[in-house]
């Protein structure tokens, strides 16, 4: 089968779909190192899964073939926010591999943004299937990785007063749109750039739409570059996630916000929403982990990423300490405010020291994997933008606690 475009010459193809329906891709470089990487990719997406998504995956990820390693991916098979179904299509797919491929001598599982959440998940569900594991860019901390994003909805609907409009159906926040709302990205779009001026160079927008945004960067500590992202999945996918848990799972009811002109009036005024208790252990149980991982654990995240903010491998952190895994976890920084890809310096080192780990027992440190990167690119050390000393805050230091 041929390959998609991006795969390095020489790679062979396998494409499919399981006995769930899930589209597959399985990628074996032209000379096979012996180990096998499961990838969970980020997201979710809102609709039904195409195979298209494993061809955007790989085209990313080519690295990982490059350096010898074969790639097996699920498009897992229901679209939107759905975490242990995921999980098994990401299980589903290394058996595939070990039926109709070959037999890996080493196999690790990559999890990416929300795709380490799947990883995470799959890591629990079947611990006897992955002998290392890697987090990039994760969703790490659980389901409170999200509330801010009710915040955002809540804090944008006290200064803007459009989402709903006076004269719409009224409908809690927390459910983020009505079932049957036909409202579309670019009709949010319009709506944030009428209250906002997103669409406006800065010295173009109103002096009220300019303390707006400051408002809702201050308080929601999150650049204006990536309030409408926000907004967006505080609306369009929160409507998923309610509608698979049965109820709202997320509330601000007795969140105290700062960082305001006036918190106290801010407080005072802001929508404020219970969380259904039923719907947001549903929930809890679809997408959360212990840190119960009885293999080796190595994770890097850019510290300016704005999609899914640093802080949350504090939380990482502290949940293996407690599951007494902590001695299994080593954690990475990158210089950057990239999400998706943090260039192709970086993953090499990661996924070298992560097999040195699980095949010799040899524990990585940030510094010792910053100076391989060197090492591998010499003519491009700037790419090598390891921060070795870097510590992230708590997760209440930048999502309100609740």
């Amino acid at each position: 089968m041929s390959c998609p475009d991006g795969v390095p010459a020489g790679a062979r193809c396998l494409r499919g779909q399981d006995s769930a329906t899930s589209h597959y891709l399985i990628v074996m470089p032209e000379k096979w190192s012996g180990v096998l990487v499961v990838h969970a990719h980020g997201g979710p997406t809102l609709g039904p899964p195409t195979a298209a998504r494993a061809d955007e995956d790989i085209k990313r990820w080519a690295i990982t073939v490059r350096e010898g390693y074969a790639w097996a991916g699920s498009v897992f098979r229901q679209g939107g926010f759905a975490v242990t179904t995921a999980a098994e299509d990401t299980e589903r797919v290394r058996r595939i591999f070990l039926q109709h491929v070959a037999t890996p001598r080493r196999t690790l599982l990559h999890g990416q943004s929300w795709g380490a959440m799947v990883a995470a998940r799959a890591a629990e569900m079947y611990p006897k299937s992955w002998e290392g594991i890697l987090l990039t860019s994760g969703v790490v901390a659980g389901p409170a990785t999200y509330d801010f994003r009710l915040d955002l909805r809540a804090l944008y609907q006290h200064l803007c007063g459009n989402h709903p409009r006076p004269g719409e159906p009224a409908y809690p926040l927390s459910v983020g749109l009505p079932a049957e709302s036909s409202m579309t990205n670019a009709d949010l779009a319009a709506r944030a750039d009428e209250c906002l001026g997103l669409r406006k160079p800065a010295a173009q927008r109103t002096v009220e739409q300019a303390q707006r945004i400051k408002t809702l960067v201050d308080v929601v500590k999150t650049p204006e570059s990536s309030l409408i992202g926000h907004l967006n999945w505080g609306t369009f996918m929160l409507r998923d996630v309610v509608q698979k848990s049965g109820g709202a799972p997320f509330g601000n009811e007795r969140v105290r916000y700062t960082g305001s002109a006036d918190d106290a009036a801010l407080n005072a005024a802001v929508p404020r929403f219970k969380p259904d208790p039923q719907a947001q252990a549903r929930f809890v149980a679809d997408v959360d982990h212990a840190g119960r991982f009885g293999v080796p654990v190595l994770t890097t995240h850019g510290v300016g990423d704005s999609t899914v903010f640093v802080e949350g491998h504090d939380t990482l952190r502290q949940r293996m300490q407690a599951a007494g895994n902590g001695h299994r976890l080593v954690q990475t920084f990158v210089d950057s405010r990239e999400h998706s890809y943090l260039g192709d310096a970086i993953y090499p080192p990661l996924f070298e020291s992560l097999l040195r780990w699980v095949e010799q027992g040899e524990k990585p440190t940030p510094s010792g994997i910053a100076q391989r990167c060197r090492d591998l690119k010499p003519a491009q050390v700037a790419e090598c933008r390891f921060l070795p000393d870097f510590t992230p805050r708590a997760l209440a230091s930048r999502i309100a606690p609740r």
